[in-house]
């Protein structure tokens, strides 16, 4: 097949299959010719026509995961909404997106794999920081209408929550059984009713347990909560 008949499978491939190595050898110890060799007759020509290196490969793929952030924009738009429904809106569908497919889900279980390797856990952050970004305004905005009536920052308030569900509550990270993961879910609702910052809701945790059951632990989905 002539190079770049298909610049866009092309580039897809090359990102699927260095994010499988990455994840099979680790990133520091997959090299270029190793993302070469398993492209299915693809040449070295045809990686660097789309990447300088795997550092840009890795990029894109942290890219390629932003998709969900557009629902930012599409909540924003909601009429009707006070501001802590449009982050209740943005945040549930941003969820939906890592679920949504059956490749979506792969990729997901993937990144969950490499969260402890260092390159890719500076890259996490960065996107945590630019979610957290996004969240400020439907923050401060709750706080306008009275939807949110906490007298924290709303940046603070929104790295404190994504401190808390990216890291507190991943289990890769932090190791728990399904027991303590619903215990970590109600002390966290805990803590952002003590700010005055209501953000959990039956919708959002609901799309949060299918996430859990999805990618961390099947158990997880199975187990009541604590019961009434």
């Amino acid at each position: 097949m002539p190079r770049n008949k298909y610049p866009e499978e092309t580039r897809e491939k090359i990102i699927e299959t260095s994010l499988k190595l990455f994840v099979q050898k680790g990133y520091d110890q997959t090299t270029v010719l190793d993302i070469v060799a398993n492209l299915g007759g693809l040449t070295r020509g045809a990686f660097y026509h789309h990447f300088k290196s795997k550092e840009e490969v890795l990029e894109a793929i942290y890219a390629g995961n932003e998709m969900g952030w557009d629902v930012f924009e599409k909540a924003r738009n909601t009429k009707g909404a006070n501001g802590l429904q449009k982050l209740r809106i943005a945040l549930t569908e941003s969820l939906k997106t890592n679920t949504a497919t059956e490749h979506n889900k792969e990729i997901t279980m993937l990144y969950v794999q490499l969260i402890m390797s260092p390159r890719f856990l500076e890259e996490k952050v960065k996107g945590d920081i630019e979610t957290a970004r996004l969240m400020e305004p439907f923050i401060a905005e709750g706080m306008i209408d009275g939807s949110i009536p906490s007298g924290y920052p709303p940046r603070l308030l929104a790295e404190l929550f994504m401190l808390m569900v990216n890291f507190w509550m991943m289990p890769t990270i932090y190791p728990a059984t399904p027991e303590e993961m619903w215990q970590k879910g109600e002390m966290m609702e805990k803590v952002l009713e003590a700010l005055n910052f209501p953000l959990l809701d039956d919708k959002l945790e609901e799309v949060y347990t299918n996430l859990m059951q999805t990618v961390f632990m099947p158990e997880f989905g199975d187990m009541n909560k604590t019961e009434e």
